[in-house]
C-alpha cells in the first residue's frame, strides 16, 4: 500500500521520501574523505600510485613527504595512458600536480 500524505507546497510524503533516498545514494557512492598527512605517513615505504592532473601516473615506494604534500617516490615508474614509459628511479612530484595518491596494494585513495 502506497499512501501519500499531501505536504505543504503541494509535495507528497512519497516523493519527499524518495528524494531522499537519492541523496542518501548519492552521498553512499562518493570517497569518504579523511586526513591525507595520517594518510600519507602509513604510506611511507609502501608501494603507491600518484596520479597527476595531467594523466600521468607514477609507480613506486613513497619514502618521505613534507608540510606542502611533495611528495618522494624512489623505484619509480612512469606510466602513461597504461603504458610504462620506463623507470626512472628516484622522483619529486610537486603537490599541485597531484590528482591523487592511492595504495598500490589496496583500494586507499586521497
Amino acid at each position: 500500500i502506497n499512501q501519500e500524505i499531501k505536504m505543504q507546497g503541494g509535495a507528497t510524503r512519497a516523493a519527499q521520501h524518495s528524494g531522499t533516498q537519492q541523496r542518501q545514494q548519492q552521498m553512499d557512492a562518493q570517497p569518504i574523505p579523511i586526513n591525507p598527512k595520517p594518510f600519507l605517513i602509513d604510506l611511507i615505504d609502501k608501494p603507491v600510485i600518484v596520479k597527476l592532473k595531467w594523466g600521468m601516473e607514477y609507480k613506486g615506494t613513497l619514502i618521505a613527504f613534507d608540510g606542502y604534500m611533495n611528495l618522494q617516490l624512489f623505484n619509480t615508474e612512469e606510466w602513461v595512458n597504461g603504458e610504462c614509459k620506463g623507470n626512472i628511479g628516484e622522483a619529486l612530484i610537486r603537490c599541485n600536480n597531484v590528482l591523487y595518491v592511492r595504495d598500490a596494494e589496496g583500494v586507499q585513495e586521497i
